[in-house]
């Protein structure tokens, strides 16, 4: 019987429900390049030959792609994460890593994922990192796990709370060429733009993104079950 139709532990139970990480860390995200252009950012705001206000369109534009990026769950652009996970305690079997669902598939299409390495701790005094050689794990998108065939050294270090991490890149996000996200960005822009400071003392309001991108947006949003 193949090791996953075993339901003993969440790393190749049937069900995986819930998923088998502990905690995942955002490691490094494009904060540099631009999204929307300049010249389509001064066409909605109608500022026809002004530049004077470019550095600050500049900063409203990368506010709204990371405002966008974070209420859709996807990257724009590529970003690394780091993932930890507790002892298996399974020796010479294979594990299946999970990975936190980051990305939205559309139309099956969705952002690249690469494994950029796989760590582990053993010792039991003085824990010492080990990175995982790549020829002993693979990506499976079909599950978007880290199946690592041959299993890891055991044990691992007892010391540790987490002592297995994945590291890995979600690439850049075929959405953020759709013109309707496009487009709620451009609303988002200048709903920012012409509102330098709170539009209301509501919390709700305060928590709300505006209506017109909110329903140009929402169709593309990560369902969570």
């Amino acid at each position: 019987m193949a090791i996953e139709n075993l339901t003993l532990a969440p790393y190749y139970s049937g069900t995986r429900n819930p998923f088998n990480y502990q905690k995942i860390e955002q490691i490094n995200r494009d904060i540099v390049t631009g999204w929307l252009t300049l010249e389509e950012i001064t066409q909605q705001l109608n500022l026809f030959q002004d530049e004077s206000q470019d550095s600050y369109l500049e900063s409203l534009e990368l506010a709204t792609r990371l405002a966008i990026e974070d209420y859709l769950g996807i990257s724009m652009f590529s970003t690394q994460y780091r993932v930890y996970y507790g002892d298996p305690g399974l020796n010479g079997t294979a594990i299946y890593l999970d990975l936190p669902e980051v990305s939205v598939i559309y139309q099956g299409n969705g952002a690249e994922v690469t494994i950029n390495k796989v760590e582990y701790y053993t010792g039991q005094n003085s824990a010492v990192k080990t990175i995982l050689a790549a020829t002993n794990y693979y990506y499976d998108p079909t599950g978007n796990r880290v199946v690592v065939a041959s299993g890891l050294p055991s044990p691992l270090a007892q010391n540790i709370a987490n002592p297995v991490l994945v590291t890995y890149t979600v690439g850049s996000n075929f959405l953020a060429q759709y013109p309707v996200v496009k487009q709620a960005g451009l609303l988002l822009l200048t709903h920012l733009y012409n509102n330098r400071s709170t539009v209301s003392d509501s919390v709700a309001m305060k928590a709300q993104i505006p209506f017109g991108v909110d329903m140009l947006l929402r169709p593309y949003k990560t369902l969570v079950m």
